[in-house]
């Protein structure tokens, strides 16, 4: 694999150094991916991100795996550009440092278990009334209060729990995500409300209290399944990777052993696609295919024709068949294939950031800024900075 195109500075941004949050303060209380994701975000736009971790083998997640030069891939994924503050909240001095910080700070963010903030007295209430500029983002399964309040909740179970599991997979097997999705679903939301709460500060001058659960988030975005199912009705069919109600659409063998995904969005299209594709153009006024509804009402006999066409082709025939027609497409890449591909090489979305075994090539976030560049820190060791943070704050110990 290879990352020769590098981050730069936009040649549009007067004020490069200068990034939308360079002025706030984010203490995190976070382990895992929903929190880290959403802290992530933070810093990434200039936030002071101090992550608070257990003395010696601090979050969890740094153990998942050693895939990234040694470290765990979910780790470097979402950790850059942090500090790392090695604290006992158990031990009562290290808990006065922690208190002592937030107290200085913009933005509390927490994931941790159920209830465990307020049996320590850094629940909201307690500390907006203390510092009522403060904003705290509690991140949980559930929520913070109804009936699964204190149920333990993981990536997987919160899948379930909000019926992705349910519409994704076969007939035979439901599958969950292949990433963490309800956890990015949660840490996005969890972003997005902070950037809100920072916004809605600078006009009252009052912090708030923010309550995300991975079941709401995930919730938000099973919209389109929920309203197919609206008043009992049956829900999306498990269809695996092909749309379960616009046919065709979904992956389709080529004769070289290649996989072209294609998606027809409507009548036009299919016109196109019997004439310049199948190059069968007496296809497009077939009675069993003549609209969707019976094109997916009659999908076996027409995934039939589609295969028996697209085995006397290579996948990059077909793909150039359906540019031909402009029928939408794409080829079902692998892991590899999206380390190197051309088109994140030539907008130049790969950077480097630093880490304790060394540099590791990057994504840019999403979007390219005109106005600032993102910050693209390093990965921090366990308790890296602790000594620095200590010592700004006045603490011996």
């Amino acid at each position: 694999m290879t990352h020769a195109a590098s981050h730069s500075a936009s040649p549009f941004a007067a004020n490069a150094g200068v990034r939308p949050l360079d002025h706030i303060t984010v203490v995190s209380l976070e382990h895992a991916i929903a929190a880290p994701f959403c802290t992530r975000q933070l810093a990434d736009l200039g936030a002071r991100v101090i992550k608070v971790e257990r003395p010696g083998a601090g979050d969890f997640a740094r153990a998942y795996d050693q895939r990234a030069k040694g470290q765990s891939s979910h780790f470097v994924w979402v950790n850059r550009s942090k500090e790392s503050l090695a604290l006992d909240l158990k031990d009562p001095q290290d808990l006065a440092v922690l208190k002592q910080l937030i107290a200085k700070a913009d933005v509390l963010v927490q994931n941790l278990a159920p209830g465990a903030t307020g049996r320590m007295g850094l629940d909201a209430a307690t500390l907006r009334a203390e510092n009522p500029r403060l904003i705290v983002c509690d991140i949980s399964g559930y929520g913070n209060d109804g009936p699964y309040r204190d149920k333990k909740a993981y990536d997987l179970l919160i899948q379930s729990e909000a019926g992705f599991l349910s519409i994704t997979g076969t007939p035979d097997h439901p599958s969950k995500s292949g990433n963490s999705i309800a956890d990015i679903a949660a840490g996005m939301y969890a972003y997005t409300n902070i950037l809100s709460a920072l916004i809605q500060r600078d006009k009252t001058g009052e912090g708030s209290h923010i309550d995300v659960s991975m079941l709401e988030a995930l919730g938000e975005w099973m919209g389109y399944p929920m309203y197919y199912a609206m008043d009992n009705a049956s829900p999306p069919p498990r269809s695996a990777a092909a749309h379960a109600t616009i046919y065709p659409y979904g992956p389709f063998a080529a004769g070289d052993g290649g996989t072209v995904m294609l998606g027809l969005q409507n009548e036009r299209e299919w016109v196109q696609f019997c004439q310049h594709v199948l190059q069968q153009p007496e296809l497009a006024t077939d009675a069993r295919f003549n609209s969707n509804a019976l094109r997916n009402a009659n999908r076996n006999a027409l995934e039939k024709i589609i295969l028996d066409t697209f085995a006397a082709l290579t996948a990059e025939q077909v793909i150039a068949r359906l540019d031909v027609a402009q029928i939408a497409n794409a080829r079902m890449n692998t892991m590899a294939e999206l380390w190197a591909h051309p088109q994140l090489q030539a907008r130049e979305r790969w950077t480097s950031v630093d880490s304790p075994a060394g540099d590791l090539p990057a994504l840019l976030p999403p979007g390219k800024q005109s106005a600032f560049d993102y910050r693209m820190g390093a990965i921090p060791k366990v308790g890296e900075h602790t000594e620095a943070i200590l010592k700004e704050l006045g603490v011996q110990r």
